[in-house]
């Protein structure tokens, strides 16, 4: 006969917290280029954008009845 299969259970490896990254700060050229675009009023990362925002906001697409004719069609 075969011989019988021991099964082992699976245990995952214990998870290790990792310390919280130091905050490094933005090299001077993506510094240049954000002075750059709010001179120029564009849209800059993570700053609130009032025109996207408008831009976005659900509408109202259809307006007036469903049946226009009364017909139930």
């Amino acid at each position: 006969m075969y011989p019988q299969a021991q099964h082992i259970a699976y245990q995952p490896p214990p998870v290790v917290p990792q310390p919280p990254q130091p905050h490094l700060q933005d090299p001077p050229i993506y510094r240049a280029l954000i002075r750059i675009w709010a001179d120029r009023d564009r849209t800059l990362p993570g700053r609130h954008d009032p025109e996207w925002c408008m831009l976005t906001a659900p509408r109202e697409v259809f307006s007036g009845s469903r049946d226009p004719r009364g017909d139930a069609r």
